[in-house]
């Protein structure tokens, strides 16, 4: 059998796997347990070399397109799991020809939605995916990427600091061009509206939605949110030419959505009297790019945000606002974040993402300040969010167990 491998690096273990053998058959004791999204291809999950690895069998062809597209998309900064490589020329035992193997690295701490939602949904849970989503679909069009199959299942999702960070799983349908016009944007929003619906209907058939909740409302949701954010990043704003503080307020507005502006289209009039703005570079992760810079944790963008207001908490606390801002920011890595990390037994830290559990601990010291009418240490809030509330978080770096398959499934859209 003569293989041919496409990877990011040289991999010779590649080799080792049972590529003679279809992807259905493989033997457990290569795979890990990990929840599966919907796909209409066979996907399985495997630990190699110290990594969990999905692999999907599928045509040569689209599976050599997809690799590719991922890759452009990681090179672009989208949030896209990472491509690992393509084997084709399998054949079987048989002697007949089997599908090729798309590889991308498993998202650590990530989850299907329909592992998310193995217990019966909350009410703002929906919401919550639904803007992840609406916000992972303006980035992909910003960057003129087409999805051509926006759904729930197509995505997977983390959390970060009380919401959720969506990422693509599934870019065979995609294409990259330069931008996209709007018809290609109200396409994407179309097939989005028409998938999350009947996705949310089939967990309602199941029994893991309310039946108080309208899919086809929720669904519509993301309409409402994508516009939105797609005006905030993209309108030109007009205004007279003493309002010149309005810029900044734009750029301000932006950077607290969580995207930087990289450059900006300024335009005045013949006489000066108004001045027109509009947003030429947008990237996301501000907040996550601030964070990196001065301490070298690199976490989500809302994470961030969160650990940033918590620095700024540390430095007023301390009178330091005059300090160098860098030199703040060591001191609070060294003296709470790392500190409180730590202190979560090794036995429950893989639970959750360091910075997800500093969260939540900033979380728990405020409810149980509340309670108490006092202060409560960050120390004293770690303790007993590690007694009382950690022992009975699910394990998301690995979750197994959640029978995703076993949901009624609708037809997918075409």
């Amino acid at each position: 059998m003569a293989l041919d491998i496409t990877a990011a690096r040289p991999w010779p273990a590649l080799l080792d796997l049972p590529w003679r053998t279809p992807l259905e058959q493989w033997p457990e004791d290569i795979l890990a347990a990990l929840p599966r999204g919907l796909s209409r291809h066979v996907v399985r999950f495997l630990r190699f070399e110290g990594r969990v690895i999905a692999v999907k069998e599928i045509k040569a062809d689209i599976a050599r397109r997809e690799y590719n597209l991922l890759r452009m998309l990681r090179r672009i900064g989208v949030p896209a799991v990472e491509p690992v490589g393509v084997v084709a020329g399998r054949i079987g035992t048989d002697g007949e020809p089997l599908d090729a193997c798309l590889l991308t690295r498993h998202l650590q701490y990530s989850l299907p939605y329909r592992a998310m939602l193995s217990q019966t949904l909350r009410p703002d849970t929906a919401d919550r995916l639904i803007d992840a989503l609406a916000v992972l679909l303006v980035r992909l069009h910003l960057a003129g990427f087409w999805w051509g199959d926006v759904s729930l299942s197509n995505t997977l999702f983390k959390r970060s600091a009380g919401e959720f960070a969506a990422y693509l799983v599934d870019a065979e349908t995609g294409e990259l061009h330069d931008t996209l016009s709007d018809g290609q944007r109200a396409h994407d929003l179309d097939i989005a509206r028409v998938n999350i619906a009947g996705e949310l209907l089939d967990l309602q058939g199941g029994g893991f939605v309310d039946e108080d909740v309208d899919p086809v409302s929720v669904s519509g949701q993301i309409l409402d949110r994508y516009a939105v954010l797609w005006e905030a990043l993209t309108a030109i704003e007009r205004f007279s030419d003493d309002k010149r503080w309005r810029v900044e307020e734009r750029i301000r507005g932006l950077n607290d959505l969580g995207f930087d502006v990289g450059e900006l289209d300024i335009t005045t009039d013949f006489d000066g009297a108004h001045i027109q703005i509009q947003p030429k570079v947008v990237d996301a992760g501000h907040h996550s790019r601030r964070l990196l810079r001065l301490t070298g944790v690199d976490v989500e963008d809302n994470q961030a945000r969160r650990l940033l207001n918590d620095l700024d908490s540390f430095r007023a606390s301390q009178d330091r606002q005059n300090d160098d801002e860098e030199q703040v920011a060591h001191d609070w890595l060294t003296q709470v974040y790392e500190p409180i990390t730590r202190s979560v037994p090794r036995e429950l830290r893989g639970r959750m993402e360091p910075a997800e559990i500093f969260h939540e601990i900033l979380e728990h010291r405020w409810y149980m300040s509340e309670k108490a009418q006092l202060d409560v240490t960050i120390e004293s809030a770690a303790a007993d969010y590690v007694e009382h509330v950690m022992p009975d978080k699910p394990d998301e770096s690995a979750v197994v167990g959640v029978d995703t398959e076993s949901i009624p499934v609708r037809a997918k859209r075409p």
